[in-house]
């Protein structure tokens, strides 16, 4: 009869709890001056590079695989 006792308050007290717990909030999308995603605009210049550099505020408007190739040419 105890453990039973013991069980149902277990239980009761678990189910108040989660009653009385905050609600988490949902995060706030953030201001669209805060992407720092490509974008493509006419009339913007176009940076040539030479090599392995990072860009940032890149224009761009297609962009393919990421993978590195090698080729073998015969001689």
């Amino acid at each position: 009869m105890a453990l039973f006792t013991l069980l149902l308050v277990v239980v009761a007290l678990s189910a108040i709890n989660m009653l009385l717990m905050p609600k988490p909030k949902a995060p706030k999308p953030g201001a669209l001056q805060d992407m720092d995603s490509p974008t493509a605009e006419a009339g913007r210049e176009i940076p040539v590079i030479f090599g392995t550099i990072t860009v940032k505020g890149l224009n761009v408007l297609d962009f393919g695989d990421k993978s590195i190739y090698s080729y073998k040419v015969p001689a």
